[in-house]
C-alpha cells in the first residue's frame, strides 16, 4: 500500500498556518484537531456498513450504519493526544488506548514505556495516531505491539510524514495503510522533518 497524502486547498491552507513558528498554542491545537478529523474521514472510505432499520418522521426505511464499537484509536504519547478530539468527532464511540514512547536523543530510537489497550483489541480495526512520521521507528514499534496482540487491520494517521519514515513503515508492514496531510522533503541530521513544523508535542502542550 502506498501512503495516501490528502490533497485539498483547505488542508494546504491549514497546514500553512500550522507550520508557521508564530502560530500560538491555542491555534496550533485547534488545527491539529481539525486536520485529524479530515484524516479520519479519509481513512474510513473503506469502512464496512451494517444493515439497520430506521424510522424517519415519514416512515421506516432500510439503511446502513457503521458499527463504531469495532474501532479503536491508539495515540502515541504524548503528541498523539492532540489528535484524539479530532478523530473522536468522527467516531465518538470508538475506544481509546495509549502507547507511550519517547525518542532517545542520542540514538534517535523510540523507547517504549507504556501500553494500555481496550478489551478485545484483536477484534477491532485499530487506527494509530501521531502528528509526525519521521524515522518511522515509533510507528513500527507501535504496529509491532498491536500485531503481537493479534490485531489484523491497522492504519496509521499523521499530519506530516517524511519520505524516509514512509519507506521504512511500508517495507516493514506493507499491509498498514498510511494517511497523511503532507509528505515533506527529508529528515535533517537531528532526525527532524524538513520543512516540518518543529516538535509537535512541544507546540501542542506549550512546553517550549
Amino acid at each position: 500500500m502506498r501512503a495516501i497524502e490528502l490533497k485539498h486547498p483547505l488542508i494546504e491552507h491549514k497546514l500553512s498556518i500550522l507550520r508557521d513558528k508564530n502560530t500560538g498554542t491555542k491555534k496550533f491545537r485547534e488545527l491539529i484537531k481539525e486536520l485529524a478529523m479530515f484524516l479520519c474521514y479519509e481513512s474510513l472510505r473503506d469502512a464496512s456498513l451494517e444493515d439497520v432499520t430506521v424510522e424517519t418522521p415519514m416512515q421506516k426505511i432500510e439503511t446502513r450504519c457503521l458499527n463504531e464499537d469495532k474501532y479503536a484509536f491508539m495515540p502515541i504519547l504524548r503528541a498523539g493526544l492532540g489528535m484524539v478530539d479530532g478523530v473522536l468527532s468522527v467516531l465518538p464511540n470508538a475506544k481509546i488506548g495509549h502507547i507511550g514512547m519517547y525518542r532517545d536523543e542520542e540514538t534517535f530510537e523510540p523507547v517504549n514505556y507504556f501500553f494500555k489497550a481496550p478489551k478485545d483489541l484483536e477484534h477491532r480495526e485499530v487506527i494509530i495516531i501521531d502528528p509526525m512520521l519521521a524515522t518511522g521507528g515509533s510507528a513500527i514499534d507501535a504496529i509491532s505491539l498491536l500485531k503481537e496482540k493479534g490485531v489484523k487491520k491497522i492504519k496509521f494517521l499523521c499530519i506530516i510524514a517524511a519520505p524516509e519514515g514512509i519507506k521504512k513503515v511500508e517495507e516493514t508492514f506493507p499491509d498498514v495503510q498510511i494517511y497523511c496531510a503532507a509528505i515533506d522533503d527529508h529528515l535533517n541530521e537531528s532526525k527532524y522533518i524538513v520543512p516540518g513544523l518543529g516538535d509537535a508535542g512541544d507546540r501542542i502542550f506549550g512546553t517550549k
